[in-house]
């Protein structure tokens, strides 16, 4: 589980293939501070398994299905990445609740500078997600959405502040980037629950209410 607050921008230093996918060695001295085998490191957005330390480097395997749903197929030696450890317990929650697991890729489409909003084109089938005021994860960044306008594909606006821009990858990424996104996945079980709860009212099957004063379906 991550938060969507950057801890440091890394840099690719190796690609190389492996069997069903590929295997990245990232320097990143903030986030190996006390990492070790089997520890979570979020590249991009993408919650992945450390395999090796060392001087400040460490090794993540990427597989064939990660590399299909999100923006590290194009990944490049010398290129830069938002690195965030696993949130500890206890520790603020400084974005909002990110798990790691991509939902897919929006591209970037440009900036309203006198607005001061950035949009990005992504899939219809997410854009059901998104909600004004509501948050987004871009790259493993946790950012507000100012704006969605559905369709197919769907857009939606962030506001960057220069902090974002400074720490972050975003601040270097430019018209046509490809982009990780991962919805709130409260909105993805309110989705679920909402479905089965209206599915059961349209069969006839009538609410009841719990012990703690919800409703759930009559058994």
């Amino acid at each position: 589980m991550f938060t969507g607050i950057v801890e440091e921008l890394g840099t690719i230093e190796s690609v190389e293939p492996i069997e069903d996918g590929s295997r990245l060695t990232i320097h990143g001295p903030v986030v190996t501070q006390d990492a070790k085998h089997g520890d979570s490191i979020a590249v991009n957005g993408v919650c992945l398994t450390v395999v090796t330390t060392e001087d400040g480097r460490f090794t993540v395997d990427v597989v064939s299905e990660t590399l299909r749903r999100s923006s590290l197929k194009h990944v490049a030696t010398g290129e830069r990445v938002n690195l965030e450890r696993a949130m500890a317990l206890g520790e603020r929650l400084g974005g909002h609740i990110v798990q790691g697991h991509v939902d897919g890729t929006a591209v970037l489409r440009g900036t309203d500078e006198a607005a001061g909003l950035t949009s990005f084109e992504l899939p219809g089938r997410l854009a059901r997600y998104l909600v004004e005021k509501g948050s987004i994860t871009v790259d493993g960044v946790s950012l507000t959405v100012t704006g969605v306008v559905d369709g197919e594909p769907a857009r939606f606006s962030v506001a960057l502040i220069p902090t974002t821009l400074e720490l972050t990858t975003l601040g270097r990424r430019a018209a046509g980037d490809e982009v990780n996104i991962e919805v709130d996945v409260l909105a993805k079980h309110l989705e679920r629950l909402s479905a089965a709860q209206l599915a059961a009212q349209d069969a006839g099957a009538p609410a009841v209410t719990g012990d703690n004063g919800g409703s759930r379906e009559a058994r």
